[in-house]
């Protein structure tokens, strides 16, 4: 059913609570598995001179094919096919981007875990991948702990008792 899967990552222990899940997918389907790692533009986040912005971004791409390399070699252990991709753009963008461009038949990750307010403030990747997305997309709950600390952040962040 599934033949290519894929699993955004961007470096959190939180967004990795979906791996296990993409893996048993993977396996079960003996489906591809594809990481992914997008990237916002630095130069059009910060005020900072275009040269430097191409060098952070440099060595910033290098770093997350290390770590998709570090997760792929943990994967490809278990006898499954694995990949790392890394695409520039708006986080959903990216992610919804990537499954249509590598024609990917599931989508898998983790929810922050937001909601009411906090959800309303910052808005929902998940949320956006879900409805901008052509293929399924497995979301997998963040722990309630991880959950509750971006709760307290977001009150911390906007004045809330």
């Amino acid at each position: 059913m599934y033949k290519r899967i894929l699993l955004p990552l961007d470096g959190s222990a939180l967004a990795e609570e979906a791996l296990p899940h993409a893996v048993a997918q993977a396996e079960h389907f003996q489906a591809e598995l594809i990481l992914l790692k997008v990237f916002e533009p630095l130069a059009k986040r910060h005020s900072i001179s275009l040269g430097a912005a191409g060098r952070a971004e440099k060595a910033t791409h290098e770093l997350a094919r290390d770590y998709l390399v570090s997760i792929a070699t943990g994967v490809r252990e278990r006898g499954i096919s694995v990949r790392g991709i890394t695409v520039e753009g708006g986080l959903h963008e990216g992610i919804v981007y990537c499954a249509e461009s590598e024609q990917l038949d599931l989508i898998v990750m983790c929810t922050r875990g937001h909601s009411g307010l906090s959800r309303w403030l910052m808005g929902s990747v998940a949320d956006r991948v879900v409805r901008g997305a052509g293929v399924p997309v497995l979301l997998v709950s963040a722990r309630q702990e991880e959950a509750k600390k971006d709760v307290v952040s977001t009150k911390t962040l906007i004045g809330t008792p």
